[in-house]
């Protein structure tokens, strides 16, 4: 893979730097970060002014190169990001761009990209998290529809989606990974109750969802009923793979603020603290070019990221703990500050290891999927 830039995707960053640079300062200002509702017009006028510049598709439909390029300018930009849409835009979308039908592609695609519609992401409960093949929410075909009653949990966006990406048991019977199915609900359906949870950070980004008889039709399902499993293993290497990649721009531009800070209070005097910066640094440099080599594998085979993303997910959930630890080294007292970003972050950070499949459960894909090794007992 060649992980140089051609004369034509330079001139495509060259387009989009100037796009950027008229767009941004007339954004209106940035809503407060707890508030959602607020968040999501925000997010949504984002990503419409995106689809209208020509960029909306960049996730999807762009060359390898190209949406790298997309990820760094925007971000040394200090544009806006998926925000309140990531769901749609990182996960469902791309999984129903994969997996669906031509009607599904046509019905929640498009809308997706204009900013006119937000999902969630309905698989973990309070029994089925890292290990996901436990869920129990019991989907029952009645005619043209599913009858779904269940309970989900750390439900991203819930309380401002119009659909949800959700996991259903459809055949109890089934071994646990053969037995579920993947739905798009519409969370305006009669028997949908949203509960938001409040994070240690003061927000309230994810929330309980109590599934009581809801119908779903049947033409929401994604791949066949009880192939579910396949069809969720498109979407988590997507959410692993490609996800996080705008998250390690930012990483990198974290660490450049870091050492201007550690500059200016003194702290650069410390060998050690340098070396630590400079190992985070070799470390960031070497997670992008995973990314890159993520993105491109995709793109070559025409589907979801590989095993790559649980490589990139396993070692990035560990750098970005490791460099928030290093930001406080750095900053000292000031990293208590509550009302500081760098407190949000840090604490967001601790559940990189849990969020989008566990460390151990990465450990596991890497040990029997890339290095061959066999399964446990």
């Amino acid at each position: 893979m060649d992980l140089s830039y051609t004369a034509e995707e330079e001139d495509f960053r060259h387009g989009l730097r100037g796009w950027l640079a008229a767009v941004l300062p007339g954004l209106p200002p940035r809503p407060d970060p707890a508030d959602w509702p607020a968040r999501r017009v925000y997010d949504t006028g984002w990503q419409r002014l995106l689809y209208d510049a020509g960029y909306g598709t960049v996730h999807w439909d762009a060359p390898p190169a190209q949406r790298l390029i997309f990820l760094e300018e925007t971000e040394r930009a200090g544009a806006p990001y998926v925000g309140a849409n990531f769901v749609g835009l990182l996960h469902a979308g791309p999984t129903v761009a994969a997996e669906g039908i031509p009607a599904q592609r046509a019905r929640w695609l498009e809308p997706i990209l204009r900013g006119d519609a937000v999902w969630c992401q309905g698989f973990s409960e309070p029994g089925a998290g890292s290990d996901l093949a436990s869920l129990r929410t019991r989907a029952v075909r009645d005619g043209d529809a599913y009858t779904v009653t269940g309970h989900k949990i750390w439900t991203s966006h819930a309380e401002v989606a119009d659909w949800c990406e959700l996991l259903v048991r459809t055949d109890p019977d089934a071994p646990r990974h053969r037995g579920i199915t993947w739905l798009a609900m519409p969370m305006d359906t009669p028997g949908v109750t949203v509960r938001p949870l409040r994070t240690p950070a003061g927000t309230a980004e994810f929330a309980e969802v109590f599934l009581d008889g809801v119908r779903v039709p049947v033409e929401y399902r994604v791949g066949g009923e009880n192939d579910g499993w396949r069809v969720t293993q498109v979407t988590l290497a997507y959410e692993r793979g490609t996800a996080f990649a705008g998250e390690v721009v930012a990483c990198r531009r974290v660490l450049g603020e870091l050492a201007r800070a550690a500059r200016k209070n003194g702290r650069w005097d410390d060998a050690v603290l340098r070396r630590r910066l400079g190992r985070l640094g070799a470390e960031f440099g070497a997670l992008w070019r995973l990314v890159q080599w993520n993105v491109s594998e995709a793109q070559a085979t025409d589907g979801a990221p590989g095993v790559g993303g649980s490589v990139f997910k396993l070692r990035y959930s560990h750098a970005r703990q490791e460099l928030y630890d290093a930001a406080a080294a750095v900053l000292g007292p000031d990293s208590l500050d509550a009302d500081r970003v760098w407190v949000a972050d840090r604490l967001s950070s601790l559940a990189y290891t849990i969020a989008a499949g566990t460390s151990q459960i990465q450990r596991n894909i890497v040990a029997e999927r890339v290095l061959g090794l066999p399964k446990g007992r």
